[in-house]
């Protein structure tokens, strides 16, 4: 189930560790989307620390918040962009989404295929999105101390099998958080150090969540009328006969 939104705030917002774990997916996903100028940019779950380097120059920026979690105003200063809504019932038009982040969404929702679906619909063709989720193999899903030791963690085959289910491209895939999950001083002195290094290593290594960048790719539409050129054409004023060469007489 989904965590509180008064949670999620608190620990991204008022905690040390939670602000570190926001600065470094954050970079991560500028480092995939540096900009997003005059594009709809949408964030499903707890996505709104994520999203605020779009808000300058995005055509428009929606942060989408789950009922069961519940919503709150951001970003703090200026216009709200923060919606509650339901899982698998956005209230945003079919195709008009370019980027879409889903954090503390997919991994805590009843319904995921469902939420997927909706995922699918709102993205316009070659959209992109990126899923943030535990990662099974990493040490932030083993601890309830941050979100993401809660819900279901996912291996990079499991996340990349079911977005192929519902029709999404993998594009990139990465791995972040290798610092520990710890508040002591130790660690979090040695936390730039664990992540670069943790960028030498295997994708499904060490790190605390996944993130997984994927397309929509939609078929062109099939040309309307015959599909085989006509062997043998009717043409104009066929079967009338040429001009016949009349003699001038004497």
């Amino acid at each position: 189930m989904h965590l509180d939104v008064l949670d999620l705030r608190n620990f991204y917002y008022r905690s040390a560790l939670g602000r570190a774990a926001q600065k470094v997916i954050r970079n991560e996903l500028t480092t995939l989307w540096p900009e997003a100028k005059g594009q709809m940019v949408m964030g499903f779950g707890f996505a709104v620390p994520l999203l605020r380097p779009y808000l300058k120059d995005a055509r428009r920026v929606v942060g989408l918040m789950p009922g069961p979690q519940g919503v709150m105003p951001w970003p703090p200063e200026g216009k709200n962009v923060s919606v509650l809504c339901e899982d698998t019932l956005w209230p945003i038009e079919t195709g008009h989404v370019d980027k879409l982040v889903v954090m503390h969404g997919l991994e805590t929702t009843e319904q995921p295929s469902a939420l997927l679906e909706e995922a699918w619909r709102v993205l316009g063709p070659g959209g992109r999105a990126v899923f943030v989720v535990p990662n099974r193999a990493g040490l932030w899903s083993r601890s309830d101390k941050t979100p993401f030791g809660y819900g279901r963690p996912y291996s990079l085959s499991q996340l990349e099998a079911q977005l192929r289910l519902h029709r999404f491209v993998t594009e990139r895939t990465m791995s972040a958080l290798f610092q520990p999950p710890s508040t002591r001083r130790i660690w979090r002195k040695s936390a730039g150090f664990l992540e670069r290094l943790g960028h030498r290593m295997p994708v499904i290594v060490a790190g605390g969540v996944l993130m997984i960048e994927v397309s929509k790719q939609t078929v062109a539409p099939t040309r309307p009328g015959l599909g085989e050129a006509v062997k043998r054409p009717l043409r104009a004023l066929e079967g009338i006969g040429k001009p016949q060469h009349q003699p001038e007489s004497a």
